[in-house]
């Protein structure tokens, strides 16, 4: 019979381990307000590579669904951030290994911050400003209220420019119509053009007078 012994672990071990396992939750997450400055942990990665953000009001910057990267690790040992992200100038990393960022919070930045590896290890963040919910759905109705309007006197513009051009068409057509019929009474009146072969006329006759057919000479 195989018996299994439970020895306590040490209390410095233990909570080594409770702080490691809370770190590296999914679920794990911060708050913050606009201006507070947060820290995000890379927890479980063997290499990090990329910091990636998952906007929970991708309306609110302005963006669309999706994942989007924000920070790269560097050969050089020079994080990248790109310029294109919403966080430019706000986010830092503390150490070459990007395990760990420090990021200026602004309104909208609510979302899932995600540290991916070389061995598709991914590390989870989630991030909650306050204030995000109410900020972002007064910005959209805020839009909703410029945009309607702007679309509205876009329509109507362009319905009156689609008028005025056939009015300006139809008045084209009728205005061409009558030169067309004056210039055809006036052909009229002058009779035949150039083209017309005048009749055949002998001296001191009048009418036209038939052509005397020619008799070819020669033998046959």
């Amino acid at each position: 019979m195989t018996v299994v012994l439970q020895l306590p672990l040490p209390l410095p071990l233990l909570s080594l381990l409770l702080l490691s396992r809370a770190q590296g939750d999914p679920g794990a997450s911060l708050n913050g307000h606009p201006g507070d400055r947060v820290n995000l942990s890379c927890i479980g990665v063997s290499q990090p590579t990329r910091w990636v953000w998952a906007p929970r009001f991708p309306a609110c910057k302005g963006l669309s669904k999706g994942r989007r990267p924000i920070l790269w690790a560097s050969p050089s040992g020079t994080p990248t951030v790109s310029p294109a992200q919403p966080f430019a100038g706000r986010i830092n990393a503390l150490d070459l290994g990007i395990r760990r960022l420090e990021l200026l919070l602004s309104a909208g930045d609510s979302g899932t911050f995600i540290c991916k590896g070389r061995q598709e290890e991914e590390s989870r963040t989630e991030l909650h400003v306050l204030g995000d919910r109410a900020y972002c759905k007064a910005l959209g109705s805020s839009y909703s209220h410029i945009l309607i309007p702007l679309l509205g006197a876009g329509l109507a513009l362009g319905l009156g420019v689609l008028g005025w051009a056939c009015w300006r068409r139809s008045s084209t057509r009728e205005s061409r119509a009558p030169e067309a019929r004056r210039g055809g009474r006036a052909q009229d009146a002058r009779g035949p053009g150039s083209g017309a072969e005048p009749a055949l006329r002998r001296p001191g006759s009048y009418g036209p007078q038939k052509v005397q057919p020619t008799v070819p000479s020669g033998p046959c």
